[in-house]
């Protein structure tokens, strides 16, 4: 090691050694005993360092650099496909692209292992995505031309897609538009917020069924922000149930948002055909809403 560098932190000289890869990885592989200082490992980063010293770095790849391979291992619920694109019924849980602190078993891996052409297409083909725990319906286009179409599509809000949701109270004023442009909580990097100099969103809702403390709602994207449905509601006062990010809290048997992509209607990139996909809430989901139309079905009944 040159004297420039003698009584320096040691993630500080293994940078110098190490320009292209950032310091907080660095300091990982430091942590993670993958940095030797004369042949003895050293895990602490803050240590110093003495000229004349030989320091010797393991580069590990970054988890970033290693997101975009194919993992077979993971179960694709496909409802659909043919040469231009596939229909997904998406699992609560299932991460759709890959993302700090989610670098692999994504459904972009998936895609990866699924289609040769995947590894040529933006994104693996990816047009449109669902929150890791919301459930589902969506498209992925597996060529270019399909990828195309599909984005400038939904651009132009011609893909119909429909939720269903579970929110905390009940909404008596429905059919309801929400139209509220979203962007970044600046309070929070984790959440959106409706904020007025946030891109435009619009949601249609109704309310299907309801009980004494929840909304069973039906929702109707005509625009596609992140969290869309979930900041709408949670701005009206109505989180959906166990949504914590939003203030939801669990309820029902749910452990994840009460979010389920129901419905997706859009024409075939390539020969025009209407498509129309229908998918049925997955049994977590189906539950907590049939504890809400038990109710409602009982107090109409009852006259309540």
């Amino acid at each position: 090691m040159s004297d420039a560098l003698h009584g320096a932190r040691l993630d500080k000289a293994v940078v110098a050694l190490a320009p292209e890869f950032s310091r907080s990885h660095l300091q990982t592989l430091i942590e993670g005993g993958h940095v030797r200082v004369d042949g003895r490992a050293l895990a602490t980063a803050s240590r110093r360092v003495q000229a004349g010293q030989r320091i010797a770095v393991e580069l590990i790849p970054t988890p970033q650099s290693q997101a975009f391979r194919p993992e077979a291992g993971i179960a694709l619920n496909v409802v659909f496909e043919d040469e231009h694109l596939l229909v997904l019924d998406k699992a609560a849980g299932l991460v759709v692209h890959p993302a700090a602190g989610n670098w692999s078993g994504t459904i972009l891996n998936a895609l990866l292992a699924h289609h040769r052409g995947a590894a040529s297409l933006p994104r693996a083909g990816i047009v449109h995505r669902l929150d890791k725990d919301t459930s589902g319906l969506m498209v992925v286009g597996k060529s270019l031309p399909a990828v195309t179409a599909l984005v400038r599509a939904i651009a132009a809000r011609e893909v119909h897609r429909e939720y269903l949701a579970i929110a905390h109270g009940v909404l008596l004023q429905t059919p309801l538009r929400i139209d509220a442009p979203i962007a970044r909580d600046p309070q929070s990097r984790v959440r959106m917020a409706v904020v007025a100099s946030g891109k435009p969103a619009m949601t249609d809702v109704e309310c299907i069924v309801r009980a004494e403390r929840f909304s069973g709602l039906r929702c109707t994207l005509h625009t596609g922000r992140t969290h869309q449905i979930r900041v709408h509601l949670a701005a009206r006062g109505h989180p959906l149930v166990a949504d914590a990010v939003y203030g939801g809290a669990s309820a029902l048997g749910l452990m994840r948002q009460a979010l389920h992509a129901v419905r997706l209607e859009f024409s075939h990139p390539a020969t025009g055909e209407s498509l129309q996909f229908h998918a049925l809430p997955p049994p977590d989901f189906a539950s907590a809403w049939s504890q809400i139309d038990t109710a409602d079905s009982t107090k109409r009944r009852t006259g309540a």
